[in-house]
């Protein structure tokens, strides 16, 4: 009797909440205050309610109310289409952070290596660097927590280093060489989270810039990269979109800028109940009118990254060349709730200047199906074949300029199609990644023969011309894969896993040691859809 009556004392606002709004008044103007999108059906919302009162209160067991509640958003969400999403108060933040182009914390980027966070940059011009933090450091402590040897979680660990500007971190290092711990006290500040990855001449005249994201600094990273490589002679440019995941609308606005002539529609976006949004080149950009654009994509660019590959080609203001793109062309919009959390919910489709919407297909609540695409691409030769590629003739259009045909429905197809080369991973190498044996190895390697390779190879040109990767390493790799029973089919596979091995950790060794603009340098060596960028600009085939 007495749940009974708590029920119904639990249930009284609700309901007479949902009474309010089912039973509106017949004033139009007041029907439309209350129920702004007209559609909304508040028993549906009351019955939602019930159910969880319901259960909080009458369930046989005690339930966990936050968990309830996150699990029946998730499972709503999960019925929609695959970008819609629910993220935690913890998760939002971190969620967050890229797109706000910075964070407050010490300023390293780091790994662990067996339980101890090892320093592998440090921030130009942050925190750790202004008090003389040096790569190759291990972090011990932090304001006397231990953080090395405890089996601790990396969001754990950074959740620790980071903290308001301000505050002070004091940090406990042990350094190489060095037989006493070395005690720093680092203040904490905003540490810029830059989405521009490299960005220097690929000859006298032709430049390159790879963007990894698209971040609120986006448009001012690629302007100012602009302005520095014009300094050096560029006249045209490679913008690499390959692997760029997207991000915010207004940055891929803000990148297109420098582009498109003035005014040029870069996007619009409007849903069932979202007005139509448009977005269009402002002023300032460096190679609005001058200069040739080539932008590379693969299966992984998304999002903003599809925009501007999208506004380039329909303007012809530059060619497209590598693979389909992953084709994402739903537009999330943020509802923060009280306690942190965040649904992003899909409300519109995104158009590309000429009206193309370059989703692709998908069917609502089947998101496994949709995870697997680019698996299924694969399998059916469309990355390795152009014959394989099958675009929808329903959804035809014309560019701006000089009236090609291009597709909507699936993803921008590039203009220049370049296959993706298979040979290059045998299964046993897919397999010692698989199980992080070569990343591992690598950062044991680098941080006991740091200072050697240095002091050897002063400048990276050097490290590129005259570094050959030590056998020892190659066959530590292959030592701690026999232990987890990972081995080569046969002679032969070994052999080839070796030659490529010789190659990537050559590449991640540079990673860990110098600056992303130089690791790119070395990696762009081998990049087909750069090269093919190249000789079509060198040669205009």
């Amino acid at each position: 009797m007495k749940s009974k009556l708590l029920l119904f004392l639990l249930l009284l606002p609700v309901t007479l909440f949902a009474q309010q709004y089912t039973n509106p008044p017949q004033d139009n103007r007041q029907r439309e205050q209350l129920n702004p999108y007209g559609d909304l059906d508040f028993e549906q919302v009351k019955k939602l309610q019930m159910a969880q009162v319901a259960i909080t209160c009458l369930y046989v067991d005690s339930v966990d109310q936050k968990k309830l509640v996150e699990d029946a958003i998730n499972g709503i969400l999960s019925k929609l289409d695959p970008h819609s999403s629910y993220t935690n108060a913890s998760d939002t933040k971190k969620l967050n952070e890229p797109l706000a182009g910075n964070f407050e914390g010490i300023g390293v980027s780091f790994n662990m290596v067996e339980d101890t966070l090892l320093v592998l940059q440090v921030i130009g011009k942050g925190p750790c660097q202004k008090v003389g933090v040096l790569a190759g450091d291990r972090i011990i402590s932090c304001n006397d927590r231990v953080i090395a040897g405890v089996k601790m979680d990396r969001d754990t660990i950074m959740s620790i280093l980071r903290g308001p500007k301000g505050t002070k971190a004091r940090l406990k290092v042990v350094r190489r060489g060095v037989e006493e711990p070395i005690f720093f006290d680092v203040i904490r500040d905003k540490i810029p989270l830059n989405t521009l990855d490299a960005g220097y001449m690929l000859n006298s005249t032709i430049g390159y810039i790879r963007l990894e994201s698209f971040g609120a600094t986006s448009g001012v990273e690629v302007h100012d990269k602009i302005k520095e490589l014009r300094k050096q002679g560029m006249k045209d440019l490679i913008l690499d979109l390959t692997a760029n995941g997207g991000g915010l609308m207004a940055a891929a606005q803000d990148v297109a800028t420098e582009f498109l002539p003035q005014g040029s529609m870069v996007v619009y976006a409007e849903g069932r109940t979202a007005p139509r949004q448009e977005l269009k080149a402002t002023s300032g950009g460096l190679m609005q009118q001058e200069g040739r654009v080539v932008v590379l994509v693969d299966e992984t660019t998304a999002s903003a990254a599809e925009i501007v590959s999208g506004a380039i080609q329909d303007h012809d203001r530059g060619v497209i060349i590598g693979r389909r793109t992953f084709g994402k062309g739903l537009v999330q919009r943020p509802v923060d709730l009280p306690d942190g959390s965040m649904i992003r919910l899909t409300v519109s489709h995104y158009y590309t200047p000429s009206g193309r919407c370059v989703q692709k297909p998908y069917k609502k609540g089947d998101k496994k199906a949709y995870d697997k695409d680019l698996d299924t691409r694969f399998e059916h030769g469309e990355l390795t074949c152009l014959d394989s590629i099958h675009l929808d003739s329903t959804k035809v259009y014309k560019t701006l300029v000089k009236g090609r045909t291009v597709y909507g429905g699936g993803g921008i197809m590039p203009d220049i199609f370049v296959p993706l080369d298979t040979t290059l991973i045998t299964p046993f190498y897919r397999q010692l990644r698989r199980h992080n044996l070569i990343n591992d190895q690598v950062l044991k390697f680098v941080d006991a023969n740091r200072r050697e390779i240095q002091s050897k190879h002063k400048k990276f040109d050097s490290y590129i011309k005259n570094y050959t990767v030590p056998a020892s390493l190659i066959d530590a790799i292959f030592a701690a894969a026999e232990k987890k029973k990972v081995t080569p089919k046969d002679e032969e596979e070994r052999k080839k896993t070796v030659e490529q091995l010789e190659v990537s950790l050559k590449e991640l060794i540079a990673y860990d040691i110098w600056e992303r603009n130089e690791y790119f340098r070395l990696v762009n060596r081998r990049n087909d859809i750069l090269k093919r960028a190249l000789e079509y600009l060198e040669t205009g085939k």
